[in-house]
């Protein structure tokens, strides 16, 4: 029997940073429910759908695996985003955006428990978007981050400054622009939303 596990804490360094400023780390291989999609996540039905696929198929493998003795609590959801020209990626641009929202898995999870829950949670639920979730492995590797705390839509001076950060430690920016929501907009006031920004780094040549 395994302990019930949260990893917010125990992977804290990734799910749980401190407030304020900005820090490197070096974000290991974790395996993930994925799946991608476009367009403006405030009106995108391709977006919503997405979204409560990734959750309900993690929900029903959470508790398909309980029965086996392993107990966890469902990780954030996460969002890559990025365009084809990141200098056109502003606010005014999210119909054009494109993203992979994901909720990391832990590492007993395997293809097989995956495919044979959603086939169980097909024949339950009509879900447009349940077998466009692919489940693979992410490496990230190293990334500087910051815990963001406000409304989305005034992320952009929080980005600008981690950028000028990385710039200004000798490195430059490498792989897709990451957010990780730790609070639930349906629930908690736009001011108080809790959004970890991350942005994968290489080291200038």
């Amino acid at each position: 029997m395994i302990n019930k596990v949260d990893f917010k804490k125990s992977l804290k360094q990734f799910y749980n940073p401190p407030k304020g400023g900005f820090h490197f780390v070096d974000v290991p291989i974790m395996n993930f429910l994925m799946v991608d999609g476009r367009g403006d996540p405030n009106i995108s039905d391709e977006y919503r759908d997405a979204v409560q696929a990734l959750y309900s198929l993690s929900y029903a493998l959470k508790f398909a695996l309980k029965k086996q003795g392993y107990e966890y609590v469902v990780p954030p959801l996460e969002g890559l985003w990025w365009m084809d020209d990141m200098n056109e990626f502003t606010i005014a641009n999210k119909h054009r955006w494109e993203w992979t929202m994901m909720i990391m898995q832990p590492v007993w999870m395997t293809g097989e428990s995956v495919e044979g829950v959603r086939r169980e949670l097909s024949r339950k639920k009509s879900l447009p978007s349940l077998n466009k979730i692919r489940f693979k492995p992410y490496h990230e590797g190293l990334a500087v981050q910051t815990l963001y705390i406000g409304s989305y839509v005034d992320e952009a001076p929080t980005i600008a400054a981690i950028h000028k950060f990385i710039a200004s430690n000798n490195h430059c920016l490498s792989g897709k622009h990451h957010e990780i929501y730790l609070g639930d907009p349906n629930k908690t006031s736009a001011e108080r939303l809790k959004t970890i920004i991350r942005q994968p780094v290489r080291a200038k040549p």
